[in-house]
């Protein structure tokens, strides 16, 4: 039975931005692929290059700052090395990208339908066949009643209402890739799980992959197949969720779960944080990027770069030091009582005490 090609295959991308200090290397020799009617997430900490990634795909970066190294391939075809008028009929009508602040992203001065339309006619549907279209958009993506809706202005619009119709937009040309950059960042947590559930569903329904970025690994829990870790510009680990969760190989990883809150019996009260900070992206890291925060860096973790290792057939991760050693050392520190040096946080925000 011959394999299924992929959807998306990154190969060895690298993405530096020039600024007023010095080149910033947002992206650091990354491979991924997604899959077809996959939902792949992107979690990391904020300015570890997810967004970076996303925007690479789509070709959104300022070109004339940034520079490209590597694959973006879309079925077999390099976007990087397509010329621009090539990549605005990719955009929209194959991928869509759903942005994370819909008040940045809509027009305030047009109505909601003559902004979904426009993304149709600008790949050639006809003026009446968009208009149309827009209220089956509308109505697939929960706003009632679509008719008085699309007549309506994005400040007459909620939150969530709002972000409704930036999905509706990114799906008016059928793609066969969704990109979700933070979707839910700016709702309160009700309308999120809304926006969860209608992404989820119109995955299925329309047989597309979504490739959803995040720092939220709660959301990669709720509706990811594949989710690859990002740090410092790099993937550290990467593999289908539930391996992830129940046998994270990398340290960082291992403390991102640590930090989802928790409650219930049995459960820890305290939200906990990971010390410190990612290092300079203006910098070359010669060994692991996480090495100045993680509790159980060696010496050779600041010198050497950590290769890309198999846990299975779908699962990788780059750490020099084996999981079984991690929890040595987590039995060591709780017999000897010694605080480990992930921080715990009181639920106020101050250090919390035992």
């Amino acid at each position: 039975m011959p394999e299924t090609q992929d959807l998306i295959a990154i190969k060895n991308l690298e993405v530096a931005l020039n600024s007023p200090r010095g080149p910033v290397y947002a992206v650091r020799d990354i491979n991924m692929k997604v899959q077809p009617a996959e939902i792949h997430g992107i979690v990391g900490e904020s300015g570890c290059g997810k967004t970076m990634t996303a925007k690479s795909i789509m070709r959104l970066n300022n070109e004339k700052t940034t520079l490209y190294q590597g694959n973006i391939l879309f079925e077999g075809t390099d976007l990087l090395q397509l010329k621009a008028r090539e990549m605005t009929r990719v955009r929209g009508k194959d991928i869509g990208m759903i942005f994370q602040d819909p008040m940045q992203a809509l027009n305030p001065l047009r109505t909601v339908g003559s902004q979904i339309a426009e993304a149709m006619t600008i790949h050639g549907f006809d003026k009446q066949t968009a208009k149309a279209r827009v209220i089956e958009l509308l109505e697939a993506v929960g706003i009632h009643p679509p008719e008085r809706r699309a007549k309506q202005y994005p400040f007459e619009m909620s939150g969530g209402q709002m972000q409704r119709v930036m999905i509706a937009m990114a799906i008016a040309c059928s793609p066969k890739l969704l990109i979700a950059d933070e979707p839910t960042t700016a709702l309160d947590v009700t309308v999120q799980a809304q926006i969860l559930e209608l992404l989820v569903e119109l995955q299925q329904s329309r047989n597309m992959s979504v490739l959803i970025i995040t720092h939220n690994f709660g959301v990669i829990a709720e509706i990811c197949h594949f989710v690859s870790v990002m740090y410092a510009g790099i993937i550290v680990e990467s593999g289908k969720v539930g391996e992830i969760f129940h046998d994270p190989r990398h340290p960082y990883t291992r403390d991102l779960i640590a930090s989802i809150p928790q409650s219930g019996p049995g459960m820890h009260e305290r939200l906990i944080s990971i010390p410190g900070a990612p290092p300079d992206l203006r910098q070359l890291i010669i060994g692991c990027p996480y090495a100045g925060r993680c509790r159980y860096t060696q010496q050779r973790c600041y010198e050497q770069k950590p290769e890309v290792r198999d846990a299975s057939d779908s699962h990788r991760f780059t750490c020099l030091r084996d999981v079984a050693e991690f929890a040595e050392e987590d039995a060591r520190v709780e017999r000897s009582g010694s605080p480990a040096s992930i921080d715990e946080v009181g639920p106020e925000g101050g250090v919390g005490d035992e």
